[in-house]
């Protein structure tokens, strides 16, 4: 408001003085005109003379009411600067108790230099905040204590209307306004005049922190350390062949060969060689640490690099740390693995001893066989880890990042598609576990293959023949295949072993009869109870045809059984003087088979029995 009054005055001189100036100009023009259109010089005469006197007065009434309306056009001017004045006073006081009533609960940000606080700022400016504020001005004063010809005494101070600069070389190091003034509780001046000296009091120890002296400091720092990481390196080489050498001495003294069973895994020599590998990667590794400590420590004897040093440090501090860190808040999880690993384990341990009790039938179990113990017990203990690992799984390292879940998605994916065949032969060796048709032992029949199962395993079974020939069957070959099993037969009913014999019609059936059961009885390992007996299993047109069936338990030995009774036959029937025809020979000239008296065969055991 009062600066438009002010404006409003001064277009009101401006436009007097103007008017002052065009009547002049006027009266002028109109003189000329009079002088070029008068023919009378006398006329002329009193005519300028009067015109002149005229004007004169005019111009000095003109500039009496000029002077008069500059006068009061000052003092107007002079009445609305006091008020103005006196405005802004009144405002600066009620904002400077506006801000001493904000000061005691706003708190300012220092501005701290090499942990020296110089002042405080309490105002944003520039788009900047406090906080920042604080920073730059902590940053422009410390990057001017590290100049090498700093000179504290040159800093000076600018004021203009709006602002003061702390000045130097033509670089303005610092600005503050009326706001900063108010908030510390003085005049601009005051203000910009206390940081000042504040601040070259700071630059001053600056100076003696960063000057010349501290620079020869500094370098012959620099050299000292290069010397002493120079004789590090040599202390490390020289313990490194030290101990190589007491190395070499314990070949002869304390080591001594490592070996599994008969099998020398390694020699005295080996250990030598792999122990100085060892103390050579140790040797290194000091070295390195050695370099890692140096090399920051060297950047950080100047100030113009010590940043460089800060970053160095941090590329070590700060992977560190983070592995550190981890370690600590990874510890509770530690404690829940632990937890379900050793309940796990427990319940593992009793189960175990539970399929030790059964499988030795120390615990009888109706309906559960003892064979079936160590097998459950390896399911159930699978089945067991298999829980433990889901109970433990969200508690690993990354189990809940997304690229850990999907990694394991895609490795079971990838397990799952390629091992289709493996999952098969598990799970018919699962069947035949509790299908029971063989165990450990048994002699069997696989299609063409007959031998005694050595091995038993979830992937395949072997088989070893009598010529032993060690045959690998996988459990899904033998779950679709035909399978016999002599031992079991033998170990509950006794195996039957059987050969045919033809005879010629003049000798009696009977005495046939009693001459191959006393070769049968006479053969080892047949079973007196159930006797061995005789079948006739078919008449044919010159010879009929004698089965001599004996008992047995062992199956195993069945080509050894039947080896001992060709013997016993023959010699039975050579002492008796009765000769005996080729049971294939008669079979085949009578166009017969001896399998189709198979079914008169098991009608007369069923007889028999």
């Amino acid at each position: 408001m009062h600066l438009k009054r002010i404006l409003l005055i001064s277009f009101i001189f401006l436009g007097g003085y103007t008017t002052a100036h065009s009547q002049l100009k006027k009266t002028i023009l109109d003189l000329q005109e009079m002088i070029t259109g008068s023919d009378s010089t006398d006329n002329l005469s009193d005519s300028i003379a009067i015109v002149e006197k005229e004007q004169l007065e005019q111009l000095a009434l003109d500039l009496e009411t000029s002077k008069q309306k500059e006068l009061e056009l000052q003092m107007e001017l002079e009445q609305l600067r006091f008020e103005t004045v006196s405005a802004d006073s009144i405002k600066r006081v009620e904002q400077k108790q506006r801000i001493d009533s904000l000061r005691a609960i706003t708190p300012g940000h220092p501005v701290v230099v090499e942990g020296d606080t110089l002042y405080n700022l309490y105002i944003n400016r520039g788009g900047h905040s406090p906080a920042q504020r604080a920073t730059m001005n902590a940053e422009s004063i410390l990057r001017l204590g590290k100049v090498f010809t700093l000179k504290p005494d040159s800093l000076y101070i600018e004021h203009s209307d709006i602002v003061s600069d702390i000045m130097y070389d033509d670089r303005v190091i610092l600005s503050f306004t009326d706001q900063d003034a108010l908030w510390g509780g003085a005049t601009r001046e005051e203000f910009v005049a206390k940081v000042h000296n504040v601040v070259v009091a700071k630059l001053k120890v600056l100076q003696d922190e960063f000057g010349f002296w501290q620079l020869v400091k500094r370098v012959f720092y620099f050299v000292l350390v290069v010397i002493g990481q120079f004789f590090l390196f040599r202390l490390t080489t020289w313990l490194y062949r030290r101990l190589k050498v007491r190395i070499r001495r314990l070949r002869n003294t304390k080591l001594r060969p490592i070996s599994i069973h008969d099998y020398e895994l390694f020699d005295t020599q080996s250990q030598v060689n792999i122990l100085i590998m060892i103390a050579n990667v140790f040797r290194y590794a000091i070295m390195l640490l050695q370099l890692l400590i140096t090399i920051p420590l060297l950047f950080a004897i100047f100030p113009q690099t010590e940043d460089i040093a800060y970053k160095l440090l941090s590329y070590i501090w700060n992977p560190t740390k983070a592995v550190f860190t981890a370690i600590i808040n990874y510890i509770p999880n530690l404690f829940y693995i632990f937890i379900i690993w050793y309940v796990v384990r427990w319940c593992v341990r009793l189960v175990k001893y539970l399929a030790k009790e059964v499988e030795t039938e120390e615990l009888v179990l109706k309906g559960f066989y003892a064979d079936w113990a160590l097998p459950t017990f390896y399911i159930v203990r699978f089945l067991l880890y298999a829980f433990m690992i889901a109970m433990i799984y969200p508690y690993l390292p990354g189990g809940e990042s997304g690229v850990f879940q999907g990694v394991s998605v895609f490795v079971g994916l990838i397990v799952s598609l390629g091992s289709t065949t493996v999952i098969g032969n598990i799970m018919a060796g699962l069947v035949m576990t509790y299908m029971r048709p063989f165990k450990v032992g048994d002699r069997i029949q696989l299609d063409d293959t007959v031998g005694d199962v050595i091995e038993k395993t979830a992937f395949v079974t072997r088989i070893k023949t009598p010529k032993n020939e060690v045959i690998t069957i996988p459990n899904s070959f033998m779950m679709s295949s035909h399978t016999v099993n002599y031992s079991a037969s033998a170990r509950k009913y006794g195996l039957i072993l059987h050969t045919q014999v033809c005879i010629n019609y003049d000798v009696p059936w009977r005495k046939v009869h009693q001459l191959l059961i006393d070769a049968a009885l006479e053969t080892d390992f047949t079973m007196k109870e159930p006797a061995p007996f005789v079948l006739e299993t078919q008449l044919t047109t010159t010879h009929p045809i004698y089965q001599i069936n004996l008992y047995t338990e062992q199956a195993e030995k069945q080509s050894a059984i039947m080896s001992q009774l060709y013997e016993n036959i023959r010699d039975k029937f050579e002492a008796a003087d009765i000769e005996i025809e080729i049971a294939d020979q008669v079979v085949n000239t009578y166009g017969g088979s001896l399998a189709d008296s198979e079914d008169d065969l098991a009608k007369k055991l069923e007889d028999k029995m």
